[in-house]
């Protein structure tokens, strides 16, 4: 069930730097409209801790909804919105638990229309397809346009994708997705995440 403009998902990088990260990070959210914010869970949790509360005082400010990766409990503790779980369908149910009824679960799914579907089931608000591009890194292959268009058109459950974007892919996606998700793929450009974000928007205007 995709609209026809896809809203905007941010996901920060595993590690940064929290004094020039916020600044960043709020200059992103006053000057475009997005949706939701994930926080990338690190090694080191004293860090984690804080960047959890720092970026939830930043977002909440602006009526925008934090979620951590993967930490539930983490989550609950700092009061953060939800959780984007990174395996599948496995630990939804148990999320579901201790999770706040109104509180967010998203779950990674890779290319996989059936774990989808079961996460989906598991009680997920929303599930994340990726990488959209071939990716060394990435155990699995890029999520085919195919798999994501049968998902609008047959399945509601909110449909994120990520991993990979380009201006290319992003516009041709567009359609048949409701959230585009934005990682390295602002943090890292060279002119900047807002120059970044900016040629993003433009390409789906």
């Amino acid at each position: 069930m995709a609209d026809e403009q896809p809203q905007i998902y941010l996901i920060t990088p595993q590690n940064f730097e929290l004094s020039t990260f916020s600044t960043d990070l709020s200059r992103l959210l006053d000057s475009f409209a997005i949706a939701c914010v994930r926080l990338r869970a690190g090694e080191d949790a004293a860090a984690l801790s804080r960047n959890a509360d720092a970026l939830r005082a930043i977002c909440h400010e602006r009526d925008v909804p934090l979620v951590l990766e993967t930490h539930t409990g983490l989550a609950a503790q700092h009061g953060l919105d939800g959780v984007h779980l990174t395996d599948g369908a496995r630990s939804v149910a148990a999320a579901r638990k201790d999770v706040p009824e109104d509180g967010i679960i998203g779950a990674f799914c890779e290319d996989s229309r059936h774990t989808g579907i079961s996460a989906g089931e598991a009680g997920a608000d929303y599930i994340a397809f990726g990488p959209v591009a071939p990716d060394t890194l990435a155990a699995n292959p890029p999520v085919e346009a195919e798999t994501l268009t049968w998902w609008s058109q047959m399945i509601e459950i909110p449909v994120v994708v990520e991993g990979g974007l380009t201006l290319e892919l992003a516009e041709s996606l567009a359609p048949v997705v409701d959230f585009l998700a934005f990682g390295s793929e602002i943090w890292s450009h060279g002119a900047g995440p807002d120059a970044a974000l900016a040629a993003f928007m433009e390409r789906l205007s």
